[in-house]
């Protein structure tokens, strides 16, 4: 956790600003929060609704990234962080936040392109956040919920990701600055098509950019949109890395899986296909 980015959170628990002592964040009513000796924040305010993602998930995204299968993905978020993110009002480069940012894959790569900003991370898992913790010298990680009340001041933010993870477009306006921009990344109905009933993966919602829309309408105007599509060559090490680091985790047998993915081809082509859209806050 990075002194120069505890200016920009917020008690969980009675919203005040905070300080960092040592290795302990306090506000001001006297909540304090140890920085794990891994680096990141513990910010969770209580129980909570979902299941965070296992030190198995975990680890098999941060080996699946780490083959660069997603990097298409990396690089047009980067692009389009490029060419909406704009020149701070008041000399402050805000923070560029990632809401569910995982191992800090993607986050790593914007934050290498913005220069001079503060990076804050929040996943709900404190496996996911040791490793985002680690992902570039400027990200500091935090547990937290991304569909609680973010523990973020108002209007903080210059840039939000959002790759893959949860959105509560309420919170996101309320954390972006009015010049921000929010970018989200989600998945075309024809990613990794050829995996779904040959692995038993869940589907994507043919209607799910429409249904984005229709949620952010009240909050965001849609400024930019574009898709990244291209051809994985998967191994049969990969793909059980692809299935076991995401939302199919929770409905998969290993054994059936090992089964189902040694009838494939090696190596099997599968597409990769997302939709990124930028987004301006509402005034």
């Amino acid at each position: 956790m990075r002194k120069e980015a505890v200016r920009y959170l917020r008690c969980p628990h009675c919203s005040g600003t905070m300080t960092m002592d040592g290795t302990t964040l306090r506000c001001g009513s006297g909540h304090d929060f140890d920085v794990a000796k891994q680096g990141y924040v513990n910010l969770l305010r209580g129980a909570v609704k979902f299941s965070a993602d296992t030190a198995g998930m975990v680890a098999a995204r941060a080996d699946f990234l780490a083959g660069g299968h997603y990097a298409p993905i990396a690089e047009s978020l980067t692009a389009l962080a490029r060419e909406t993110a704009l020149e701070p009002v008041d000399g402050d480069p805000g923070c560029v936040v990632d809401i569910g940012g995982g191992t800090g894959y993607y986050h790593a790569h914007v934050m290498a392109e913005l220069a001079g900003s503060e990076g804050i991370l929040l996943d709900i898992s404190k496996f996911a956040a040791r490793r985002a913790a680690r992902a570039h010298p400027r990200i500091s990680a935090v547990v937290a919920d991304a569909w609680d009340r973010l523990p973020f001041g108002d209007g903080v933010a210059s840039v939000v990701l959002n790759v893959f993870a949860p959105r509560n477009p309420a919170e996101l306006r309320r954390i972006l600055r009015p010049e921000g921009v929010l970018l989200v990344v989600t998945p075309h109905p024809g990613h990794l098509r050829e995996l779904v009933d040959s692995l038993g993966l869940l589907r994507v919602d043919e209607q799910k950019d429409e249904r984005l829309a229709d949620r952010f309408a009240a909050h965001f105007t849609e400024v930019a949109r574009e898709r990244a599509r291209s051809t994985m060559a998967l191994d049969h090490k990969a793909l059980p890395r692809l299935v076991g680091m995401g939302p199919n985790a929770w409905h998969q047998d290993g054994g059936l899986l090992e089964e189902r993915i040694a009838r494939l081809p090696e190596p099997c082509d599968v597409t990769l296909s997302v939709t990124l859209t930028a987004y301006r806050p509402l005034t």
